[in-house]
């Protein structure tokens, strides 16, 4: 695939972003989950400090996938990584070598920028993606689960908090 452009996103990719993401949602099973924005995409790539960035596959001038990914930080590294948050290749341009591109840029990034690692999560279910992931060396952790809090879960946690209440048994190890 030497024709791919690749390129960062702007502000004026918000739409394109949002697609993309939309598009990702419905592969994922769950295309009623986004509820992000063209608004709120724009708003925050045009941001002084964007709380994210986003590679954008193009080939003749038209988008064909992407890489949205932020910093996050290794505490036992001592140094910043890339998350990559979304991966994602138009079902017809899959297997042309895109999705490997977004990655080798993404491992470009990390290396310039000092990161100590890229990390992302895949489906358990996602046995192409999986077994792509594992063609360019990357370990499936899977001793590790993620874990979340969000919507009703994550304010009763943060009320819970200010209001004071903790107790031992809210310690994973009862201390």
């Amino acid at each position: 695939m030497t024709d791919a452009i690749l390129r960062l996103a702007s502000g004026d990719d918000a739409e394109t972003v949002h697609r993309f993401i939309r598009a990702l949602a419905a592969y994922e099973r769950d295309p009623d989950a986004v509820k992000a924005t063209p608004e709120s995409l724009r708003e925050q790539l045009a941001a002084e400090r964007p709380p994210f960035e986003c590679l954008l596959a193009e080939v003749s001038g038209e988008p064909r996938g992407f890489a949205l990914f932020f910093h996050n930080y290794s505490t036992w590294r001592g140094r910043q990584g890339l998350y990559l948050e979304d991966l994602f290749v138009i079902e017809s341009w899959r297997g042309k070598g895109l999705g490997r591109r977004l990655l080798a840029e993404l491992a470009r990034l990390a290396i310039d920028r000092g990161c100590a690692r890229l990390d992302w999560v895949v489906l358990e279910w996602n046995q192409p993606a999986i077994e792509f992931y594992q063609s360019l060396r990357a370990e499936v952790l899977r001793g590790w689960l993620p874990c979340r809090l969000q919507g009703d879960a994550l304010r009763a946690l943060a009320d819970a908090g200010a209001a004071g209440a903790v107790s031992s048994a809210d310690s994973p190890s009862g201390d």
